[in-house]
């Protein structure tokens, strides 16, 4: 069965799109089979990877209107992609019997055909969010190594353990990414210390170093493996990659 993994963070440019894109086809150059789900109104998901407008998006599949329909990208690369229009879907779904748990039925077709699904959250704690918690396995935070970014930890983690303890036994914390970090900045050093007092070893060793090449390969449509994959932001992603592996594999 495929592990379900949402990437969070209520803060916006913390680099959260980019490590969804480009975890799932790290793991893709790993040998797995890797489903990427874009539950962000804003669809840069599905933008930074050139899909063209599917007839039925991942809003469709929410309302009961079609099942998960997943466009692929390439070999064994799938994405369900979003639209603009999911932006009222928490409106709409409101008074839905079980919305929490909606994204989760959604899954059960198709969970086994992938050994991961991930899921780039959008930048709020609503009820999108709580629909990914409560289907997810693990929750990656990808933070940005800038003060700015500590704000709202707590709160963070507070939704994690509110949403573990009503909705999602099974979920857990499986590690905080440091993003955008640049080792000649005192204040980068210092915020990956602060992370680390805060979270302990559930923040992984592999930091994602600032890299103008993670930063380009959206505007022509590719993860930064097809993009520039002798690039340290592939480096930096690769790596990440075979750490996620074997904290999963060691039960983590």
């Amino acid at each position: 069965m495929g592990k379900i993994i949402s990437l969070l963070n209520h803060k916006g440019g913390v680099g959260k799109t980019t490590s969804t894109i480009n975890i799932g086809a790290g793991l893709v150059e790993l040998g797995k089979k890797v489903l990427l789900i874009d539950l962000d109104p804003q669809a840069n998901l599905s933008l930074s990877l050139g899909i063209p407008r599917q007839p039925n998006t991942i809003y469709e599949a929410l309302r009961g209107e079609s099942d998960l329909e997943p466009f692929n990208v390439r070999e064994n690369l799938d994405v369900v992609m979003s639209t603009l229009d999911l932006s009222g879907a928490e409106m709409e779904l409101i008074n839905e019997a079980g919305r929490e748990y909606i994204l989760k039925e959604l899954f059960e077709p198709i969970r086994d055909e992938y050994d991961f699904i991930i899921i780039d959250c959008p930048p709020s704690l609503g009820l999108l969010t709580l629909n990914a918690l409560g289907a997810s396995d693990y929750v990656y935070i990808p933070l940005q190594t800038q003060f700015l970014a500590l704000q709202g930890l707590a709160k963070i983690k507070q939704v994690i353990d509110k949403v573990k303890f009503r909705l999602n036994k099974n979920l857990e914390i499986g590690g905080v990414i440091a993003t955008m970090y640049d080792a000649r900045k005192i204040l980068n050093r210092d915020v990956v210390d602060t992370i680390k007092k805060y979270f302990g070893e559930k923040v992984f060793n592999t930091l994602i170093r600032d890299n103008v090449s993670l930063a380009e390969a959206p505007s022509q449509r590719k993860d930064i493996f097809n993009y520039n994959r002798s690039s340290i932001g592939a480096q930096d992603y690769m790596n990440l990659c075979k750490e996620i592996l074997e904290r999963i594999e060691a039960g983590k």
